[in-house]
């Protein structure tokens, strides 16, 4: 057996590790699955250009694989596995174990100090995994599922209106797809006030953001195939942005799956209502514009009480809870 680098060209090995992703998705994981395409940019190249993939090889057939990202504009203490897995037929063989410690070599080998993965809290194999590993449970993250086929239109219009009577003097601005590059600098400044979102335990540090980064994620959005529906608020009087929301989904097909991405409203503009506003609002556009997608998932840390009653009011219901897992290298 050996544990093998994979080119973020593709190739064998990227098939070898995405038919591993699947299998294993089909199994261990009831959301969203990613595309090739999509899973080709976020697992082999990363959305920060930070990632590198392994896969794990026995007798010629890839086993198992897991990507690293290694942050370099900011957190540079810090190592991520966004993605580990192991086909289901070779599991309990050693195939992970052997990942993990590759892993954790690479990241020493890059001078970081704290390793950080996701698994589900409770009941699955990862969380099991990560504790028998030497891991602790940094952070709690609910995962929750809007299903748009049998959403509420006339309450999702009747919040949005409720809402616009409390945001006077904002105006909104929405967009499919790659934001264009008039936004990039709003964005960067949107994507930073996400450093006040909740982080628990984890070793963490905010995230530094330009208009070049932001420019570079749309790059890649667009080259995975990542569409979507965002919209913005701008303070009319001064013209600043105040506040973002963001649901990507895979223009390959994702089983009917839109993925709520950043909703964001900077400090000074909070108290408004903005964060009902936006999201109402985009998601009346997908219920109208976007009809091949049916369901809607979001990730909030379990101490973001507010961000989750908003999603609770918009009719999202749990799905499943997950953890970040920390561990000092």
């Amino acid at each position: 057996m050996s544990i093998l680098h994979v080119d973020n060209a593709g190739g064998a090995l990227a098939d070898g590790y995405y038919s591993v992703y699947r299998a294993a998705h089909e199994i261990d994981d009831p959301g969203p699955l990613s595309s090739p395409r999509h899973f080709r940019m976020w697992a082999l190249v990363g959305w920060d250009d930070d990632a590198e993939a392994y896969v794990h090889v026995r007798d010629g057939i890839v086993t198992g694989g897991y990507t690293l990202a290694l942050p370099e504009r900011d957190n540079a203490h810090r190592a991520l596995i966004p993605k580990m897995v192991v086909a289901p037929g070779s599991r309990r063989r050693g195939d992970g174990s052997a990942l993990l410690a590759h892993a954790t070599e690479q990241a020493r080998a890059a001078g970081r100090r704290t390793l950080v993965a996701e698994a589900a809290a409770a009941g699955g194999p990862g969380a099991a995994f990560a504790q028998a590993h030497g891991f602790t449970a940094a952070t709690t993250v609910i995962r929750q599922v809007l299903d748009l086929r049998t959403a509420d239109r006339a309450a999702f219009e009747s919040a949005r209106d409720l809402a616009a009577r409390h945001t006077y003097g904002y105006e909104l601005e929405a967009w499919r797809g790659a934001a264009p590059e008039r936004l990039h600098a709003d964005l960067a400044l949107l994507n930073a006030g996400m450093n006040d979102a909740p982080t628990g335990d984890l070793d963490i540090e905010d995230e530094v953001w330009d208009a070049a980064r932001v420019g570079g994620l749309e790059r890649r959005l667009h080259e995975a195939g990542a569409g979507g529906r965002a919209v913005i608020a701008r303070h009319a009087a001064t013209g600043a942005p105040a506040a973002l929301t963001r649901v990507l989904f895979d223009d390959d097909g994702a089983g009917g799956w839109g993925r709520q991405s950043d909703t964001v409203v900077l400090r000074p503009h909070r108290g408004h209502r903005l964060g009902m506003l936006l999201k109402t609002a985009n998601a009346l556009t997908m219920l109208d514009e976007e009809p091949a997608v049916h369901r809607l998932i979001t990730w909030n840390a379990t101490s973001n009480a507010h961000m989750r009653a908003i999603n609770e009011a918009l009719g999202f219901r749990p799905l499943d809870t997950w953890h970040e897992w920390q561990k000092t290298i």
